[in-house]
């Protein structure tokens, strides 16, 4: 097989004029607008009993003599599924692991980080290769905008146990430690406008760096402070204040005392 570019029917002069145009002389010049199931049976019996009898000018056989002799043995049965049409990009795996595609993401082998990857959809199925063609993964495309597609194996193994952890797991490691933690874990996964089920994820990580007591610590001063978001627990963490007194509130500055003057 000579696979020819597309749109380039000077690349195969020998098919165009000995295939095609037989095919649109000897059949398509006699038919009528018909409907395609009838052109379709008409085709099939053209290709058997007219042009599958002649003989051919370059083998001086019948086409039909020969496919039944040569080719017939040689044919492979036909799948199970049809064949997937499929859109090959490339794509830059980011920093975090994933891969944009259709707005969507999906998790490549960490190693890849920075690298250009492949990808092959289907529509169905979304394939990864690296540079050289090796597959790495194989993803159910995502069903909207924004959604990740991760395979834990993926992730470094640092982060792999967080990630399978969902919503039910998250409200249990939480109501393990102390209330401020559970109570800050429980208002982002409920709530109604923002998805804060990774940013739980990544509070209950600390408790493996921090320990459970300073992280509760931490949570409680955040909460006191009416700051009870991860950025603010975190830099709590790091700069060791979540046992630091809380500063005493500011005191209004004085009036001074009135000077009354009567008159004589």
């Amino acid at each position: 097989m000579a696979p020819c570019r597309p749109r380039t029917p000077q690349h195969k002069g020998k098919v165009e004029k000995g295939g095609v145009q037989y095919v649109k002389r000897n059949f398509l010049a006699g038919c009528d607008s018909a409907p395609l199931a009838q052109v379709n049976t008409q085709v099939r019996h053209w290709c058997v009993q007219v042009a599958g009898q002649r003989v051919h000018g370059t083998t001086q056989e019948k086409p039909m003599d020969r496919f039944t002799k040569t080719e017939k043995a040689q044919l492979q049965p036909l799948t199970d599924h049809p064949y997937e049409l499929a859109a090959w990009k490339q794509a830059k795996v980011h920093r975090d692991g994933y891969i944009v595609f259709d707005r969507a993401y999906y998790s490549v082998p960490f190693r890849l980080v920075h690298q250009p990857v492949y990808l092959r959809d289907t529509g169905r199925h979304l394939r990864i290769y690296t540079q050289d063609h090796q597959l790495v993964a194989t993803h159910t495309r995502a069903e909207e905008p924004g959604q990740r597609q991760t395979h834990p194996q993926h992730l470094p193994a640092d982060k792999q146990a967080g990630v399978l952890w969902q919503r039910p797991e998250c409200r249990h490691l939480a109501k393990q430690l102390d209330p401020a933690t559970a109570h800050i874990v429980e208002g982002w996964l409920t709530d109604p406008v923002l998805e804060r089920l990774p940013t739980a994820r990544r509070l209950l990580r600390l408790e493996n760096q921090v320990g459970a007591q300073r992280l509760e610590a931490a949570c409680a001063r955040a909460v006191r402070f009416g700051d009870p978001v991860y950025k603010t627990i975190r830099r709590i963490l790091t700069q060791g204040l979540e046992n630091q007194p809380d500063p005493a509130p500011a005191q209004p500055p004085r009036r001074p005392a009135l000077c009354v003057r009567t008159r004589s």
